[in-house]
């Protein structure tokens, strides 16, 4: 049984948590929480709390929040660390689990630079076998490889994507913007290259920007292939795959809010959606170009690739097995609305 211990119990941090807690093979041995707020009450109730350093035990003290001991203490109990800190954060946190020779899931806040593999289950779940050190790509980069890598098997695509990002998440009262669209003015944005650091060689260019809503991400992709292909093949790639569901407007689901409604009303935890979500209507050819919609949440897509990240670093599945569990367990795939 693998022994976790999570770093940070925040939007990711919680959801890998308890997505652990599904699997028969790994377990959480504890949660680092910084802050004694009601999101640690919370946790207590489930997870042993641990706190980063000496110097936050007075404050939880106070507070009458029960901590097992410090970050230290973890690393000791653990064999492996789930870190899902705020940007910048992990790479501050390597040298420490260096030091006790731990390895560690970082999250798409950090650089590629900093474990040198970034992960998608799909695109290259075996690169990452027997590694200490691994990073899953962001919400969005999870996103557009999930729905481009089974369309590498037409042959040599070139990719256009336009990103539509939500402000921040629905518990964060400190971001924005509240009225205003933020475009990214550094082209391509950081989400493609980071998307060809997973599927090599991939000629793709995205934009951004950022819009007051804190629901789900959208992205418009454009992909061109070296042939002409049908929407048949297209989709059936795509078909195949559990981690990609469909809607469509012809069912009046036309928006992020009535998506984010499908996942309350068919009873998914938290409303989270772990599918990347596809307009099948969306879907056009032209000639050998490909047009599509998708929506991104971006609270859950990448919590099914933090397990399959685990299971490949400690070699426990193979590729096929670890995500069919993984799905199984999450109930992934089974997304439907009386279809």
């Amino acid at each position: 049984m693998l022994k976790v211990g999570i770093n940070a119990y925040g939007t990711i941090g919680k959801r890998v948590a308890e997505a652990i807690t599904n699997q028969d093979d790994m377990k959480v041995v504890g949660v680092v929480k910084a802050h004694p707020n009601y999101m640690s009450l919370v946790a207590g109730k489930k997870f042993k709390i641990f706190v980063p350093d000496k110097n936050t035990l007075n404050s939880f003290q106070e507070a009458g929040i029960r901590v097992e001991g410090t970050l230290q203490n973890l690393l000791d109990e653990s064999d492996v660390i789930v870190d899902a800190t705020p940007e910048g954060y992990g790479e501050k946190n390597k040298p420490i689990y260096e030091k006790e020779k731990k390895k560690a899931v970082f999250q798409g806040g950090e650089e590629h630079e900093l474990t040198n593999l970034s992960f998608n289950a799909y695109a290259n779940y075996d690169e990452a076998r027997g590694k200490d050190y691994v990073r899953v790509v962001s919400c969005n980069t999870t996103a557009l490889i999930r729905t481009l890598f089974p369309l590498t098997d037409f042959g040599k695509i070139k990719v256009r994507a336009n990103l539509v990002r939500r402000a921040t998440d629905p518990d964060d009262y400190k971001k924005g913007p509240i009225n205003s669209i933020v475009p990214d003015l550094k082209i391509p944005s950081h989400h493609g290259p980071d998307v060809a650091s997973v599927i090599k060689g991939l000629d793709i260019q995205t934009m951004a920007v950022k819009v007051p809503t804190t629901l789900m991400h959208v992205h418009f992709v454009n992909v061109t292939f070296p042939n002409q292909v049908r929407k048949e093949d297209v989709m059936e790639k795509w078909k195949m795959l559990r981690r990609i569901a469909f809607v469509s407007g012809k069912d009046e689901v036309k928006s992020t809010s009535q998506i984010m409604d499908i996942a309350r009303e068919t009873g998914r935890t938290r409303s989270d959606l772990y599918e990347i979500v596809l307009w099948n209507d969306s879907v056009s050819i032209k000639g050998n170009e490909l047009f599509y919609y998708q929506a991104v949440h971006q609270e859950s897509d990448v919590v099914p690739e933090n397990i399959d990240a685990l299971r490949s670093m400690f070699e426990l599945e193979s590729k096929e097995k670890s995500i069919e569990k993984t799905d199984r367990t999450l109930k992934i795939g089974e997304l439907a609305y009386g279809r």
